[in-house]
């Protein structure tokens, strides 16, 4: 892919897909099974170990293993942006590995640090961009003293940084960094995905992030269309649809962000529920209520095609009746 071809894959549903785990350890026949699903569902750009695989909780073994499953299970049927992190040298070999298995795009996490200046944040993203300057970079931007400046500083440094994935809840400021850093100059991504997709297609985005896409991938593409098309009253009867899932991941600070969606897809029989800590597994209260959300979505959308939902779905619900 040229960066014109990457551009325009960030512009879409950017699905950030669960590590599933057996006994402990990544669970790689599962996560291939989930990335199949996601592309099979028309899902065209993927983000491994981004923060709904628990990136942080993974080690460097094991994300090496997340890169080249990832790699083998899409092949060129979508497109991978890859999460890297953590030192310079670490995301670059991360990078390296995605090059090795033909990952054109990778997106750095914020820099995990109790000091950061507006100085050595730029030259922490100039380094690892510069390192591979035939590779694309998304910078996941979660602070809000990020600045205009610091962007076009380091677009002016890497011409290879292509897109921004803004999560910060808060769409004014978003509006005007696009517009001071330049709207045509990266690829504006709304990173905290369905729930603030709208305000910020509103002011100009054209693609954002969802880990709901894992559970129920044609809420999340109907949802894209209708911004695609200007149709905010359908987009704001699809976010109804999902908004008390997404609650429940927002709860207590995003406590159970990654545990809800990994809770849906159990039930679903698509992998199992367990989650490392610092994160935890739902409570049984929030079972059932999934499974009330489940059946409810299985009514309009097919979550798994030929099967309906499982049988733990269904008796559940039946619970919540």
């Amino acid at each position: 892919m040229i960066f014109s071809e990457l551009r325009e894959a960030l512009a879409d549903v950017v699905a950030i897909p669960v590590t599933p785990y057996r006994d402990g350890v990544p669970d790689i026949t599962a996560f291939k099974m989930l990335l199949r699903r996601l592309v099979e569902n028309n899902v065209t750009t993927i983000t491994p170990n981004g923060n709904t695989s628990e990136f942080y909780a993974l080690t460097a073994a094991e994300r090496r293993q997340l890169i080249e499953a990832s790699a083998e299970a899409v092949g060129d049927d979508a497109a991978l942006l890859l999460g890297i992190g953590y030192d310079v040298e670490t995301a670059n070999a991360d990078v390296r590995i995605a090059r090795e298995m033909g990952i054109r795009m990778a997106m750095i996490h914020q820099p995990v640090h109790p000091h950061v200046s507006p100085a050595g944040w730029v030259d922490y993203h100039a380094q690892i961009a510069a390192a591979s300057p035939d590779m694309a970079f998304v910078l996941y931007i979660r602070n809000e003293w990020v600045t205009a400046a610091m962007l076009v500083e380091l677009a002016d440094r890497c011409p290879n940084i292509i897109g921004i994935k803004y999560a910060v809840a808060d769409p004014t400021q978003f509006a005007r960094i696009r517009d001071l850093a330049g709207a045509d100059r990266f690829v504006w991504i709304a990173g905290l995905a369905e729930p603030y997709a709208l305000s910020y297609a509103a002011h100009g985005a054209t693609g954002f992030t969802s880990g709901l896409v894992n559970v129920n991938p044609q809420l999340s593409l109907s949802l894209r269309d209708a911004l695609r098309k200007g149709d905010y009253p359908l987009a704001c009867s699809l976010l109804a649809r999902i908004s008390r899932f997404e609650e429940m991941r927002a709860e207590d600070r995003s406590a159970n962000n990654v545990s809800v969606v990994k809770e849906a897809l159990a039930q679903l029989g698509l992998c199992e529920r367990s989650i490392r800590p610092p994160s935890h597994e739902v409570s049984e209260s929030a079972r059932i209520e999934i499974a009330g959300i489940l059946a409810e979505w299985s009514s309009m959308h097919d979550l798994l095609p030929g099967s309906g939902l499982s049988q733990r779905a269904r008796a559940e619900a039946a619970v919540t009746a």
